[in-house]
């Protein structure tokens, strides 16, 4: 949250307890503690920011169709979101993502954020699309994934400085960042001075 209207009400809470709370926090890499900002009588409203400069999209869930968000991009939702941390399955454990997905559904808006500009891929029904696995932000659960080491083998993984990519099959959305955390901290990492 980085502003609200006068009046707005905020209360923490671990939103199903503590075990789910600690599953969120460790597993899926969203906070341990969720805020609830509840608008007085005549409206209000709230701004978020994100913790790495990039864009804010908002998916707008039909009840219909749910969505795994890839760990930390995350941000808010509507009271008629459900939010769990899922097993993404062995591929985002090798992909970068820790294993784990923020999973949502039902009705409402959710604000995903991303390093760098966000762009919405929409795939039909059999188009396939490979992105690498630091780009992904979040997938309609309608698109199959598989992840897979990128062409070349080890070798080329090393001189490229890729190593696993996501294959999606639409029919469904994928949203993808421009920019990729882990090269970041990659990046910031060399240019601290070893003792």
């Amino acid at each position: 949250m980085s502003a609200t209207s006068y009046g707005v009400q905020v209360q923490a809470s671990t939103q199903g307890g503590v075990m789910k709370g600690l599953g969120r926090a460790m597993l899926g890499g969203e906070s341990l503690f969720i805020s609830t900002y509840t608008a007085p009588q005549n409206g209000g409203w709230v701004d978020v920011a994100a913790h790495l400069p990039g864009d804010l999209q908002v998916i707008n869930l039909d009840g219909r169709t749910g969505w795994c968000v890839t760990r930390g991009s995350w941000i808010a939702s509507a009271h008629g979101v459900q939010m769990q941390t899922k097993w993404g399955g062995f591929s985002n454990l090798f992909g970068g993502e820790g294993g784990f997905l923020t999973y949502v559904t039902g009705q409402g808006p959710v604000v995903v954020s991303c390093y760098g500009a966000l762009e919405v891929v929409t795939l039909q029904p059999g188009e396939m699309i490979t992105i690498d696995s630091g780009h992904v932000v979040a997938y309609a659960e309608t698109v199959q994934t598989q992840l897979r080491r990128i062409s070349g083998g080890m070798v080329q993984s090393l001189k490229s400085g890729e190593g696993f990519v996501f294959d999606f099959a639409g029919p469904g959305q994928v949203m993808t960042q421009t920019r990729n955390p882990s090269a970041l901290a990659a990046w910031v990492a060399q240019q601290v001075p070893s003792r």
